[in-house]
């Protein structure tokens, strides 16, 4: 009969609260890489997130994803619906020595953060009632069935895939749903004579990205499950990954433009955290230090294919968590080692991978594409252009900045 370990559960709890913390400290990170006029509407669509996903998970949510597996498509919606089913006993499937609903809680702080990262692509465009229902479609369409076919015993999984902590599931559907989001909503409309604008508040997005590399410990070490030699090869991978990510990052924009710059430094050590995210439990460190060379050189160079595509995915969601989440899970069939976890690097493991995130990035693409187009068909899918020149901030009745403003009155 399972038995709780105190330890493992103590563990699991501390890696649950760090990847709820990663939901903010995206908005941290987004609010100060926007125009001043934009941090209110991006953050809220940030938190915002963890009220509509979270009841999502009570209601159907957990079940679709992590029930009994249905033809290998999708869960069994009745077993663990309104948390029936999910209490502290342990359920061997998935975790035989913590209580069950830490599997829950854990698997909740995914599906929270996975639509807000898309928040990034589409800056400036999108109502925000219509953001709340793109949300909710979109988390039981998408990312449900996703983490289903990996996670939850779907037919991904029955052919091999692995994805340790979300590169596929995570990064690689919402990489490129994001992508898609920004292709059909168009260009901003930025006031005339305003060419790219720079960031609003780079100590913001410093802030963001450092307890985004905090709470990724969680993320990639809490997929063992236990306090044990696999988190702890996670751990490590995760922080190995994300600091020569930082450097190669850095190296290349030194070369391509004669000087590094803050913003790269910060951006790179996230592409990096990202592609090892799918590895970080299958890989050596030495492979792991490879991952994240790789994942920042593929992930820089990709805003060659972004311009070729002419989409303003305005934060460059797809470059950084798209093409790194696709870039790790495909470098598992090179570099996976059976002495770290039961997956050894082959053709055939290179294969489903491939596979895998061939098939998820393009179901996402696609249904993300159809659900936009049903709510634009009700007529409340963009913001007025007017409105775009001003600023989604003026949406809200509140202004991010006043504290060099004389006048404290709230915008009309």
């Amino acid at each position: 009969m399972p038995v709780i370990n105190s330890g493992d559960t103590a563990f699991i709890l501390m890696c649950t609260a760090l990847v709820l913390m990663m939901t903010p400290a995206l908005a941290l990170f987004y609010g100060g890489l926007v125009q001043e006029r934009d941090v209110l509407s991006i953050m809220m669509q940030n938190f915002v997130c963890i009220g509509v996903v979270g009841l999502i998970w009570v209601f159907g949510g957990f079940s679709l994803a992590f029930g009994p597996d249905i033809g290998g498509v999708i869960g069994d919606i009745v077993p663990y619906f309104g948390m029936y089913h999910v209490g502290v006993s342990p359920n061997p499937t998935y975790a035989a020595n913590i209580p069950f609903i830490m599997v829950f809680a854990y698997q909740m702080m995914f599906a929270i953060i996975t639509p807000a990262l898309m928040t990034g692509a589409f800056v400036g465009r999108f109502r925000f009632g219509a953001y709340l229902l793109f949300v909710a479609f979109w988390t039981g369409i998408v990312y449900l069935p996703a983490a289903h076919w990996i996670w939850g015993g779907g037919f991904l999984a029955k052919m091999g895939v692995v994805d340790f902590a979300g590169g596929i599931v995570i990064h690689t559907s919402a990489g490129f749903s994001a992508l898609a989001t920004a292709a059909y909503l168009g260009k901003r409309k930025l006031p005339a004579g305003m060419s790219e604008p720079a960031p609003v508040d780079l100590p913001l997005v410093a802030l963001g990205a450092g307890l985004l590399w905090f709470g990724w410990f969680g993320f990639n070490a809490g997929g063992a499950y236990a306090a044990d030699a696999l988190a702890a090869y996670a751990f490590a991978n995760t922080m190995l990954a994300g600091a020569i990510a930082m450097l190669v990052w850095m190296f290349w924009e030194w070369l391509e433009t004669r000087r590094p710059s803050f913003s790269g430094v910060l951006v790179g050590a996230v592409a990096g955290l990202a592609t090892i995210t799918p590895a970080s439990g299958y890989v050596e460190p030495s492979a792991a230090l490879a991952i994240g060379a790789i994942g920042a050189t593929c992930c820089y160079y990709a805003k060659y294919v972004q311009r070729w595509l002419n989409v303003d995915d305005t934060l460059e969601v797809w470059r950084a968590h798209g093409v790194g989440g696709m870039t790790g899970a495909i470098l598992i069939g090179f570099m996976a080692s059976s002495h770290i976890n039961k997956v050894e690097a082959s053709v055939g493991q290179l294969g489903v991978q491939l596979l895998a995130v061939v098939i998820v990035g393009a179901y996402a693409a696609i249904i993300t594409f159809i659900i936009l187009k049903v709510l634009d068909s009700l007529g409340i899918l963009r913001v007025p252009e007017e409105v775009q020149e001003r600023g989604l901030d003026t949406m809200y009745g509140e202004r991010a900045f006043n504290l060099w403003d004389m006048d404290r009155t709230i915008p009309k």
